[in-house]
């Protein structure tokens, strides 16, 4: 019997499989760059951890079947999805509109938004826990990659902590790309444009959400 941790052979086709599935756009890389814009890379960890424990979970569901029992009553969704949807999108009207805790100020000098740590971390896990096709892309992507030969806690840990530590590395490249982007527009001073680009985003993300 295999004393390894986890097939390697298995393990060498995983990782760019997941880092190209991760780096596609989609609702959490979205939301990752809305917020590297508006309020930087740096306040933007605090949604990066809420949204790397609920892609954790779902993984983890995923393989022991709970997921399973999930997609069939998709009436669990609901809540996350449309209460979480709604107040995305209630920010970014409130971004577009230049105003709120998460607007950018039209003057450095402006005080800093003073959104709550918990408030971000919440965002990140409920896009990452209510998104329905997350659920079913993991469902369909870690088994094949599970050896039955292989204890499946020790698997699962190794695969876990790539799929955690890729999302993140993920999330940090389209944060920095809004910071970036931020950067750019300040200097011309097209702030309320920012504004608007980062609240167009959020509420994409928000309906993105709710009826994806």
């Amino acid at each position: 019997m295999p004393t390894a941790l986890i097939d390697t052979t298995m393990l060498t086709l995983f990782i760019p499989t997941f880092f190209f599935v991760s780096i596609t756009p989609g609702m959490c890389m979205t939301l990752s760059m809305t917020l590297g814009m508006t309020i930087g890379v740096k306040r933007s960890l605090h949604m990066m951890w809420g949204e790397l424990i609920g892609v954790g979970l779902v993984a983890i569901a995923s393989v022991v079947g709970v997921a399973a029992v999930m997609l069939n009553y998709p009436s669990v969704f609901q809540v996350f999805k449309y209460v979480g949807g709604a107040y995305l999108a209630y920010l970014g009207v409130q971004m577009w509109r230049s105003r709120g805790k998460m607007a950018i100020p039209k003057e450095e000098t402006s005080a800093p938004n003073d959104i709550s740590a918990l408030s971000l971390a919440a965002q990140g896990f409920v896009t990452a826990i209510a998104n329905p096709k997350g659920w079913a892309f993991m469902i369909s992507l870690l088994p094949p990659f599970i050896n039955p030969a292989i204890s499946l806690p020790s698997q699962l840990s190794v695969l876990v902590l790539i799929i955690l530590c890729t999302e993140f590395s993920c999330l940090m490249l389209y944060a920095s790309g809004g910071r970036t982007l931020r950067q750019f527009l300040q200097q011309k001073g097209n702030v309320q444009l920012l504004n608007r680009i980062a609240g167009t985003l959020m509420i994409g993300v928000g309906f993105w959400l709710a009826l994806g």
